[in-house]
């Protein structure tokens, strides 16, 4: 194996994607003085879209371009939010991950305008969000609250919120920290008050399986709390087999004395009903934590849950 001279960069060409990419190609720089690296710019249909993304095949309408440009070898490597990953089917065959990068902040930001917290904002304040998962657990915690649906990058969405289509939004607090627009931030909610999507604040680093050169080289980048984390997420919801209409969320949390625990919940879209489930995995590996989780739900009825929601 060698050190690759040039790798160059797949990535979506939304301001969030592009600070992603400089954040990889800044420590790939710090690794490796001598590398180069070149980004190559997509449009993925989810970025084209402004509708519901279950109208689209759901979450894997912000990869699918990606993973083309990839295995077609114009690019070695992909920059991917796990959270937009889809679980519920395998990765591109020929495609792997070689590193999850250090996670990021898992939690959830209230923007208001005014500097209002989510418990100060007034009855039939309009929340802007298409999330299933913050739908759900706003209608459990804040009934009184309306949500609106909407899409688009974080700053489009601020700039709507500013044109009056929204009182104030709910956006991930990665995201706002990585373009750099956390001085937007009035308040960070805690995971009980909501829970994260399952790959929160996680990048992954996807290469073609064999393109050793650019294994070798990235997987130096990752971080071994971050690989333990989602491989214990992706196995949970893959086992799931959710919808990107289920309102599924979790996370899961590597001790430094290298215990290794879960959470997670399924809500019904109105958050009537919450299912839960909290386990450690003592030796377990990582994937069998997420079977076990997974499991513990589906006996709590997850599965009819799940089914039951139109998609």
């Amino acid at each position: 194996m060698s050190t690759p001279e040039l790798i160059r960069i797949v990535s979506r060409a939304s301001p969030m994607a592009l600070a992603q990419v400089e954040r990889v190609r800044a420590e790939l720089a710090r690794l490796h003085p001598g590398i180069r690296t070149e980004v190559v710019p997509v449009t993925t249909s989810g970025d084209r879209w402004m509708g519901s993304l279950s109208a689209l095949g759901g979450k894997g309408a912000f990869t699918k371009e990606v993973d083309a440009a990839l295995l077609a070898g114009e690019a070695d490597l992909a920059v991917h939010c796990m959270k937009d990953v889809p679980a519920d089917r395998p990765l591109p065959a020929g495609t792997m991950f070689a590193a999850y990068l250090k996670r990021d902040d898992i939690r959830d930001a209230v923007i208001h305008p005014g500097g209002l917290t989510l418990d100060e904002l007034p009855a039939g304040s309009r929340i802007g969000t298409s999330s299933v998962r913050r739908i759900a657990q706003l209608a459990m915690s804040h009934p009184e609250l309306e949500c609106v649906p909407m899409r688009g990058n974080a700053n489009r969405r601020m700039e709507k919120m500013e044109a009056g289509e929204a009182d104030a939004l709910l956006l991930a607090v990665s995201g706002l920290e990585r373009i750099g627009r956390e001085d937007r931030i009035t308040e960070i909610l805690p995971v009980e008050t909501m829970c994260p999507p399952i790959g929160a604040g996680v990048l992954g680093l996807q290469c073609r399986e064999d393109d050793e050169d650019t294994i070798g080289t990235v997987s130096a980048l990752g971080d071994p709390a971050a690989w333990r984390e989602t491989s214990a997420e992706r196995m949970f919801l893959h086992v799931m087999q959710g919808h990107c209409n289920s309102p599924i969320a979790g996370y899961a949390k590597a001790e430094r004395d290298g215990r290794l625990s879960l959470r997670a919940r399924v809500f019904s879209p109105e958050g009537k009903v919450v299912l839960d489930a909290h386990e450690w995995a003592g030796p377990l590996d990582p994937p069998t934590l997420g079977t076990s989780v997974a499991v513990a739900l589906l006996r709590q009825g997850a599965r009819e849950l799940i089914d039951s929601i139109p998609h």
